[in-house]
């Protein structure tokens, strides 16, 4: 069926958590809902987590345990979101049907024990999932107090192994391919002996190392999560009023999963954007990430958001995210005071229409014991639960003023699911030790995005099926800046897109393997970046990975005049410094390094390519670090090298000489952000945030309204920003 509604279903903010009644020792649901509703919370999460609960046994089902919960919820004007228990199988099931284990290695089951450890392709599980949606949904979708529907939970955690899931595969590229000779070809497979004469000879993926067979082993895995989701929502669908919407949360570093294809069939995107906080969030710092599924920094955090807005370049939900400290009971950093407010406000910036915490309250078992929920484990309200009633507060006074709200961006980023895949098989850049970063697709584009954050500029995160739906013309006409890192798995297409793109007035930021390799993962056969290097000035024969520091000067200053471009990058300071490796714990965001990886770089005509900045060091000086040229009506700049954040932002600085940010305040500059977007009457909404202890005064240039307050600020006034705080406001309108 897979009819989605519209993406963006609901007015105002939803707030409140993750909520389960079931999970605690004693019965208390009133005295949470009263504690929720004190709180300003609008909305809860419930049911996804507890198959075993709905069906304690084979065929018999108590539903009737969760109507006191919406019951309560909707008599304090609370609205729900209704999970599917699909991600946790109850015992009786994984006892009665081993076969539904899911092998992340061939012939070798996952262990019982904790979540998600079933291949969902399998018939009896979806036998078994199908008839506890429809008997939960069934039973529930009716209710006045349920608003929408989450189907499943952090899909795509494990790449399936099992037999039929293999068939299957093969059988995908029996559809493809055609015939062995075919795929032979495609593949390269006469390398080492790989012909196959016959179908039947395809080995399986355990002990691959074709990164040809890899690349299509991904795709076929986040299809298979992509279609459990479609099937999932087109059994709500049959139940679901049409006000009701249908989502899955979804966390982006899974490796079975496609985000933008995976929403498709969805009316909403939904995500669990984690964070390590406290340090981490101090926007002078760089951090280490504490775990691999939390990242460090604003940049890392912004990121997130941004990666959830691409997903459907739409509003979205945060369905989970931290209260307190998240991780194990050796990760311990809840929120220095305010930073929980300038999170939420901050996804809020960039097009998040709810937030959610996971979870209400802390348990006093089980797995997540340590990860914090609004209330500690005494289930006393504390000082977190008296700081999120104060943006529940503070959300209730923005009301529906956001309603329509679409961030700004200064510069779009490309990112492809088919590189991320190809470059984790291969990666370029290596670990601090020595071994292959595995990470190496998501380092290279987020030294772009964390440039863009501290030259004060903001960031679109596109597909680049999206961005080839947009057109070259268009995406030139929308998005002025357009960064390409790391594309490497990219047809002729995707890279002929990027061409036209400058052809049609757009600045384009080449980063390091991008038109390096093609569709199919192969290296291309012909020169570097292919079908770029003639129209970019420059080319490359061969790369070098480094791990010192290697100093960079920056050359002579860029002409303001330049049809495209901007001021001298660096401006007087002229010298940057490159460190090569990863990045230094506590080490100063400021300084200028570029990191990891050379390219040869060459420039055949230098009359018509200006060299932006030189390596100083007595083989890569004869490279230049970064080069630009126009081309039709736009330029094309080739950055051979992963940038440090003050690099990038030197680069963004020059691409970007007035970032929409300047309207409201052009004299700010770290800890300080601002985010902003557009409202449908044309009105811009604006964010300012202080990333640090010293408290902070940001001089207006523009008439605004306190988005929170109410209160008229002219322009010239001076607003005071507190340790860890964030003011909101709008423009005026016309006529006032």
């Amino acid at each position: 069926m897979n009819d989605p509604r519209p993406a963006q279903p609901l007015s105002g903010i939803l707030f409140g958590a993750a909520y389960y009644a079931e999970y605690h020792r004693d019965e208390r649901t009133e005295a949470d809902l009263d504690l929720m509703q004190q709180a300003g919370f609008t909305v809860i999460r419930v049911g996804e987590s507890v198959w075993s609960t709905w069906e304690p046994r084979d065929g018999e089902f108590d539903l009737d345990w969760l109507q006191p919960v919406l019951d309560g919820a909707h008599a304090r004007g609370i609205r729900v979101i209704l999970g599917t228990p699909t991600y946790a199988v109850p015992p009786w099931l994984q006892t009665a049907y081993p076969e539904i284990a899911a092998e992340p290695r061939t012939g070798e089951p996952m262990p019982w024990g904790a979540r998600q450890e079933v291949d969902y392709s399998h018939p009896a599980f979806r036998f078994h999932a199908e008839r506890v949606i429809r008997a939960v949904v069934g039973r529930y979708a009716d209710h006045p107090a349920v608003i929408g529907f989450q189907v499943d939970n952090e899909p795509g955690m494990v790449l399936f192994h099992n037999r039929g899931s293999f068939q299957r595969f093969v059988r995908r590229l029996k559809a493809k391919y055609g015939d062995v000779d075919t795929l032979n070809r495609e593949w390269g497979l006469t390398y080492w002996s790989h012909r196959l004469g016959d179908w039947s000879d395809l080995w399986t993926p355990d002990g691959n190392t074709l990164p040809q067979y890899d690349l299509a082993w991904r795709r076929y895995q986040a299809d298979l999560t992509t279609e459990f989701i479609a099937w999932q929502a087109d059994l709500v669908r049959e139940y679901a009023a049409p006000e009701q919407f249908i989502t899955t949360c979804i966390a982006y570093p899974r490796p079975a999963l496609a985000d933008d294809r995976l929403v498709e069939a969805l009316d909403v995107t939904a995500g669990n954007p984690y964070y390590a906080m406290q340090d981490h969030l101090d926007a002078t710092l760089e951090l280490e990430p504490m775990t691999p599924w939390t990242t460090s920094g604003v940049a890392g955090m912004l990121r997130q958001a941004d990666r959830l807005y691409s997903s459907k370049q739409s509003r979205f939900l945060v369905t989970e995210t931290d209260a307190q400290s998240i991780g194990g009971s050796d990760l311990n950093l809840p929120p220095y005071p305010g930073q929980l407010a300038q999170a939420a406000f901050a996804f809020v910036s960039r097009g998040a229409a709810m937030i959610e915490y996971w979870h209400w309250h802390t348990l006093p078992y089980g797995t997540e014991t340590y990860w914090g929920g609004v209330l500690p484990h005494s289930l006393v309200p504390g000082r977190v639960y008296r700081e999120v009633a104060e943006l529940g507060a503070a959300f209730a006074a923005v009301g529906d003023a956001l309603d329509g709200y679409e961030p700004d961006a200064d510069v779009a980023i490309l990112w492809s699911n088919d590189s991320r895949f190809a470059l984790e098989f291969f990666p370029p850049l290596a670990t601090a030790d020595g071994h292959p970063d595995r990470q190496s697709y998501q380092r290279i584009v987020d030294a772009y995005h964390r440039g863009v954050l501290e030259a004060g500029a903001q960031s679109r995160i596109l597909h680049v099926g999206q961005a080839q739906a947009i057109g070259a013309a268009e995406l030139a006409r929308r998005f002025p800046v357009l960064v390409a890192p790391a594309l490497y798995a990219a047809s002729d297409a995707d890279l002929d897109l990027l061409r036209d793109y400058a052809a049609a007035g757009g600045h384009l930021v080449i980063g390091i393997r991008t038109g390096y390799g093609d569709e199919e993962a192969r290296a291309r056969v012909e020169v570097a970046p292919a079908r770029l290097a003639e129209a970019a000035g420059v080319r490359y024969d061969e790369y070098s990975n480094v791990r010192d520091d290697v100093p960079v000067t920056v050359d002579a200053p860029i002409e303001a005049s330049r049809t495209v471009g901007g001021p001298a990058i660096g401006g007087a300071a002229g010298e940057r410094t490159a460190r090569v490796g990863g990045p230094a714990i506590g080490g100063a965001a400021g300084e200028r390094t570029a990191r990891r990886w050379i390219d040869g770089l060459i420039v055949d005509d230098p009359d018509r390519v200006e060299v932006l900045a030189r390596y100083e060091h007595p083989r890569f000086g004869d490279f230049p670090a970064a080069t630009t040229t126009a081309h039709g009506d736009g330029r094309i700049t080739v950055v051979g090298t992963v940038p440090s954040p003050a690099l990038a932002a030197d680069l963004v600085r020059w691409a970007v000489p007035a970032p929409v940010a300047d309207a409201l305040a052009p004299a700010r500059d770290l800890p300080v952000t601002v985010a902003s977007g557009t409202l449908p009457d044309g009105r811009r909404a604006w964010f300012a945030f202080n990333w640090g202890w010293a408290e902070q005064r940001l001089a207006l240039a523009a008439p605004v309204t306190d988005l929170v307050t109410g209160e008229p600020l002219a322009a010239g006034t001076h607003v005071s920003l507190s340790a860890w705080s964030t003011r909101a406001f709008v423009d005026v309108a016309t006529g006032e």
